[in-house]
């Protein structure tokens, strides 16, 4: 099969949505397909053959609500003149996906939709667009689901769209089944003892590390290290006040980090405070290379997800590969990840009108001391979740369904 994958970002940007294209995409060559991957221009990509994938870049911003810049019509050119026998979008509410949703009569290879969630279904400058997406769903040849509960899904049934299937996120085989050659506690200085909780997520004032900080903060434990791997936001246009706003919110990170540490020393500190968390509690915000990252994984002894807006978070899988049970909001599809690995506890969440999910803190940090103090349980959960990752959500397996799911519309 001849297949092109349209992405946002795609290898070497940072994000859920770009692994998961780039996991699918190179396994669907290794199984004997031609793939190619249309996606936004990065002076950081050197070759445009990453594993046997071919990259077509365009220079383009924006989506149907914000408007566009760049390349549009180049971009309309290549889809309506493409040979390919798949165009397969990948998130809805960006450019990538948004350009060819009015050109869908125009294309007449088979489409596929994988909306990876409707983020912005909630907000009233969205509400044409995903009025006009009732009737874009219905072109698409096969549209594919995430999850079997989350808004996106709900969307497609209440508005009557038939042609869907599920297939979920995953985690690689060769990277949480490889040798771990990385002491994280050494490299970060961690004391050996310490209880290592982990959170991983880029700065983008919605994964939750503002509410993980706190939720750590009020739990009577000891002997712990909150350990946040993240990524500086990507520089799309230094003068979006967005952009501004992560970039800040990345450095006070940073140095509020440092400053824990050293107030964590001083004794002057603990005689003016009160509070028994600055006892042998530490809290380390870095950026890491994924092997780093791999290897954090794998020493954690839990993670802390306390994330404001999801789809199908990649890290919960990636907690299952590496056997480390995970707490987590009412996000995305977390619930559902919960029921299928068993190696989850739901924390206590509070939704707002544009649907972002809320960690209740107090009791956020009840849940987590009980389960610092109960080894157990976290071992359970563990092995737990490593059965079921290992049974039906490798990226092996996902991309065989991908493939399958291809060969259906094609009749192979």
């Amino acid at each position: 099969m001849k297949i092109l994958h349209t992405v946002e970002n795609y290898d070497p940007d940072i994000c859920g949505m770009a692994e998961v294209v780039k996991q699918i995409s190179e396994r669907l060559v290794k199984l004997g397909h031609k793939v190619t991957v249309a996606t936004s221009k990065n002076p950081k990509r050197k070759c445009k053959i990453i594993g046997g994938v071919n990259i077509v870049e365009f220079d383009i911003k924006g989506n149907l609500v914000r408007g566009f810049e760049g390349e549009v019509d180049k971009y309309k050119n290549f889809l309506i003149n493409s040979r390919f026998d798949i165009i397969t979008n990948f998130a809805a509410q960006q450019w990538a996906t948004d350009l060819m949703l009015p050109l869908l009569d125009k294309i007449k290879v088979k489409k596929v939709n994988v909306p990876t969630g409707f983020s912005g279904l909630y907000r009233s400058e969205y509400k044409e667009y995903f009025e006009n997406m009732k009737i874009w769903m219905k072109k698409y040849d096969l549209n594919i689901f995430l999850s079997d509960n989350y808004c996106d899904i709900d969307f497609a049934r209440e508005n009557k769209i038939r042609n869907n299937i599920l297939i979920p996120n995953g985690a690689s085989t060769e990277e949480f089944l490889g040798i771990d050659k990385i002491d994280i506690k050494t490299k970060l200085n961690i004391p050996k003892n310490n209880f290592l909780i982990l959170l991983v997520g880029s700065h983008t004032l919605l994964k939750g590390h503002k509410e993980a900080i706190k939720i750590f903060r009020n739990a009577n434990i000891r002997n712990a290290t909150l350990l946040i791997v993240g990524y500086e936001p990507k520089a799309k246009n230094k003068n979006n006040i967005i952009w501004l706003l992560r970039k800040v919110l990345f450095l006070l990170l940073g140095i509020y980090g440092k400053c824990i540490e050293k107030c964590r020393r001083s004794a002057l500190f603990f005689n003016n405070s009160p509070s028994r968390w600055w006892d042998n509690k530490k809290i380390i915000i870095k950026s890491l290379q994924r092997e780093q990252t791999i290897s954090a994984y794998k020493q954690a002894d839990l993670f802390l997800f306390p994330s404001n807006v999801e789809c199908s978070p990649i890290v919960l899988f990636e907690c299952m590969a590496s056997k480390t049970p995970f707490l987590v909001t009412d996000v995305g599809n977390s619930k559902e990840i919960n029921k299928w690995s068993n190696s989850g506890i739901l924390l206590p969440t509070k939704k707002d009108g544009n649907g972002y999910s809320h960690a209740q803190i107090n009791e956020s940090s009840k849940i987590l001391e009980k389960i610092f103090y109960n080894r157990e349980r976290r071992k359970i959960m563990a092995e737990a979740g490593f059965r079921a990752w290992k049974k039906r959500f490798t990226w092996g397996k996902i991309a065989e369904r991908y493939e399958q799911a291809y060969g259906r519309l094609l009749r192979i």
